[in-house]
């Protein structure tokens, strides 16, 4: 028969109990000694990193942008009428002249009209001056009657002055000097009545030689624009200076309006800048600039802001001050730089890969062994091409990692070696 021994079962349970124990307490001891360790750091290849110094001082502020150089005087050249190029006489980079032909142009339609136009023309000159000849003869026999009736009426008049003298004086009947009076006012009348005709005639005549002159300039302009389109079949320049483009081919139809060729003076030539929209706020007119030709620096004036925005940038146009290096060319490749203020007693640092104007981000700042940087928070304010305005964050004498760190950013703490 099997005793059962409750002191053995006790001490089992004992045992375990501080098995249990131990065992949480060796986890805890280790969980805090864990805890108190320090996570590894990052480290940086010293040679990998681009460090600069914050200073204080004059900062110039300045935005930048590439552009092209293009031509102050450029003249597009275009198709008055319907024709067909016969023959090009000039091609690009040949220097034209302003009545220099570039090509030939056929409409013998366009040639068929202006003869008719200037047989019109002909017609209605002739027909202007038979209507003035005309007037003018009628006109003139007006004038003479009218003379001849004030002459008739001066005599009337003064045979009634000689009948009242003759009368008071009781030389005459009274019925002959009422009479005299009657024959002077009768013709007075007449005289009055045929300067009015007159008068009225040569307002008339006025009136018709305006509207046939009107009806003879119609005739004429209509001639001189099918003239003009008939010489403009000889397409020319326009201008001094060299044939950019010929945008058209022998045996080619063209239609009014089409783009032929393109000349331009490439002795006269503006930098057109492409700024960032972002940068171009403070862009005013007449401020000063510097054009990197490639083959030499020039300085400029801004002349043109554009208004509107294209594919995120502003098109900036900056006249040109000094004369251009050999080789400045129209559409020649340029960088320019526009200045907009020079700020004085600033706090500035090397401008940081994606730092922006106006705003804040986290920055490596070295210790002062410089074998540690750590994250810091810096306010950033006004930014030129190769600096930025520091707010806060930062002092002077401080050294921070300006390169890009994408690769340790999940860091707060970094070493370099």
């Amino acid at each position: 028969m099997d005793v059962q021994r409750e002191d053995v079962q006790a001490r089992r349970r004992k045992r375990r109990i501080k098995m249990v124990v131990g065992a949480i307490m060796i986890v805890a001891v280790a969980g805090f000694g864990f805890s108190q360790l320090k996570p590894p750091v990052y480290r940086v290849d010293e040679g990998s990193v681009w460090v600069e110094t914050v200073k204080r001082g004059e900062l110039l502020r300045e935005v930048s942008g590439i552009g092209t150089l293009v031509p102050v005087k450029n003249r597009l050249i275009t198709a008055s009428s319907v024709g067909i190029v016969e023959e090009l006489l000039i091609y690009p980079g040949t220097e034209v002249k302003p009545d220099s032909v570039i090509l030939e142009m056929s409409n013998p339609q366009l040639v068929l009209d202006a003869a008719n136009a200037q047989f019109d023309l002909t017609a209605a000159e002739a027909d202007f001056e038979s209507l003035k000849i005309r007037l003018e003869g009628t006109l003139l026999q007006m004038e003479s009657a009218l003379r001849q009736l004030k002459a008739q009426y001066e005599q009337a008049k003064l045979q009634a002055d000689v009948d009242k003298e003759l009368y008071e004086e009781g030389l005459v009947a009274r019925l002959r000097f009422k009479q005299s009076q009657l024959n002077a006012n009768q013709f007075k009348d007449r005289l009055n009545l045929e300067q009015k005709r007159f008068d009225f005639q040569s307002t008339s005549n006025e009136s018709e030689l305006a509207t046939q002159k009107a009806q003879l300039q119609s005739v004429r302009g209509r001639y001189q624009l099918l003239q003009d389109q008939v010489e403009r079949l000889k397409v020319k320049a326009g201008l001094k200076g060299v044939l950019q483009q010929l945008l058209v081919e022998e045996g080619q139809q063209v239609s009014p309006g089409t783009l032929l060729a393109e000349a331009a003076d490439p002795a006269e030539l503006k930098a057109v800048i492409q700024i960032s929209e972002t940068q171009a706020k403070d862009i005013t007119i007449g401020q000063p600039s510097v054009i990197d030709t490639r083959n030499g620096v020039v300085n400029g004036r801004v002349m043109r802001v554009d208004p509107s925005v294209l594919n995120g940038t502003v098109a900036v146009d900056v006249q040109i001050l000094d004369a251009l290096p050999r080789g400045a060319r129209p559409d020649l490749t340029v960088e320019g730089k526009i200045e907009l203020e020079n700020m004085a007693d600033v706090i500035f640092v090397a401008r940081p890969a994606f730092a922006r104007e106006n705003s804040s981000m986290g920055i490596y700042k070295l210790e002062t062994d410089g074998s540690f940087a750590e994250r810091t928070t810096v306010q950033f304010g006004r930014s030129s091409v190769g600096a930025i305005e520091v707010i806060s964050g930062l002092e002077p004498g401080d050294s921070i990692i300006a390169s890009e760190t994408s690769k340790f950013e999940t860091h707060e703490r970094i070493a370099i070696q």
